[in-house]
């Protein structure tokens, strides 16, 4: 089980927030005089020039109920108090311990992994911009004050595609929802699909769900997205509908104190240190799929996985620990294989080197690392397979 590494304190993941700019108002301009009228109009022609203007003049627009936003950021603070955007964080009260699992849920790449790490504070699920990077179920777990969030980050559920791995990846998907504490619905803010409606219908009607709006600093104006949220407020009862952005720390702290409030009283479930429920010969595979699916692109097709084949450790010379991993890149194709390896081995050089600069962060140890890569023709499809390479 991953812990957080001894020699250096875990970091947040997500982006600094960049200072807020004080709330400037536009100046006030005076409308010009009217000009006195050169002569005398009778009172039926006033008359009808009051008509024609009133006539003329466009229907106010309906008013923009911003509040959703006004309570999330707190534009209106006093200065020096709790609702001040520009303070620190106030201190964890202390309190009875709560515990409680919350489900990370959405369509694929939304965010929900980038989310994950910055609610966790290090990383531990990987990122790309390659639908369906996140297949497994990771727990991550975030310990502050009295309060521990068990949070499950979950596969995008897949409504197009039906193989054998897309299949086994909504099982988890409905398998983790059940029984959970709360649950955190991942759309891009000012937008909602019918692949997102899809994610929502199958949550637990008796389970409490927070709509996180991400990638709301896309928005230049606040009024932009109001409307939508006004919209998402009479398409389901959610708990609470946030606006927000993963990469920034602020947001991410924010989230958390409204998450703490809805798990139950009941002692921690793990050790105040601990990161995740996943070992590090699990996040090994990961890392390396991760390099894999960034330095591709959309050249490789998302069925590619990555298995280990030797994972040991031995006392370091120059370090704590070392660790030795071998893993097989498996494809589909000789197509596919050939692009992994690069000309000259030079793309399997730069994903072993990357992935190892990451799992010797995670891991706080020297890591040698050995890629193979192997070709095995519609694993993807096949049922047997996807379960022999460690899919639920």
């Amino acid at each position: 089980m991953a812990k957080a590494p001894a020699s250096t304190p875990a970091t947040s993941a997500a982006a600094k927030p960049a200072k807020a700019k004080p709330a400037t108002r536009a100046a006030a301009t005076k409308a010009p005089a009217a000009k006195a009228p050169a002569a005398k109009t009778s009172a039926a022609n006033a008359s009808a020039t009051t008509a024609a203007k009133k006539k003329a003049a466009p229907a106010p627009a309906a008013p923009v109920d911003n509040s959703l936003l006004d309570a999330f950021f707190k534009k209106t603070a006093v200065p020096g108090t709790d609702t001040d955007a520009s303070a620190p964080a106030a201190a964890p009260a202390a309190g009875p311990q709560r515990c409680g699992l919350i489900a990370i849920v959405g369509k694929p790449n939304v965010g929900k992994s980038t989310l994950l790490n910055a609610l966790v504070g290090q990383k531990i699920s990987i990122t790309s911009r390659k639908a369906q990077t996140t297949r497994h179920r990771i727990l991550g777990i975030r310990t502050q004050g009295a309060t521990q969030c068990v949070f499950a980050d979950t596969p995008g559920f897949q409504t197009i595609h039906g193989n054998a791995l897309n299949k086994s990846l909504n099982k988890t998907v409905s398998g983790t929802i059940s029984g959970v504490d709360l649950v955190l619905l991942v759309v891009e803010a000012g937008s909602f699909r019918p692949a997102d409606d899809k994610v929502l219908k199958l949550l637990p009607a008796n389970t409490k769900v927070i709509l996180i709006a991400n990638k709301y600093d896309t928005y230049h104006r606040r009024a932009e997205v109001a409307p939508w949220l006004q919209e998402m407020q009479a398409k389901h009862d959610f708990a609470e509908i946030i606006p927000m952005s993963a990469k920034n720390a602020r947001d991410v702290e924010r989230l958390l104190a409204v998450c703490e409030k809805y798990l139950p009283e009941q002692p921690w479930i793990y050790a105040e240190d601990e990161l995740t429920d996943r070992s590090e010969k699990f996040m090994a595979a990961e890392m390396v799929r991760e390099k894999l699916f960034r330095l591709t692109g959309d050249e490789l097709p998302y069925t590619s996985t990555v298995v280990i084949d030797q994972f040991g450790e031995e006392p370091g010379k120059t370090a704590k620990r070392l660790v030795r991993i071998a893993a097989t890149i498996v494809v589909e194709r000789d197509g596919h294989k050939a692009m992994v390896i690069g000309e000259g081995g030079e793309r399997l050089k730069r994903i072993g080197m990357e992935a190892r600069v990451e799992l010797e962060k995670l891991m706080d140890a020297k890591v040698f690392l050995e890629l193979w890569v192997k070709v095995k023709s519609g694993w993807a499809d096949n049922a047997a397979h996807v379960k022999s390479y460690g899919y639920e």
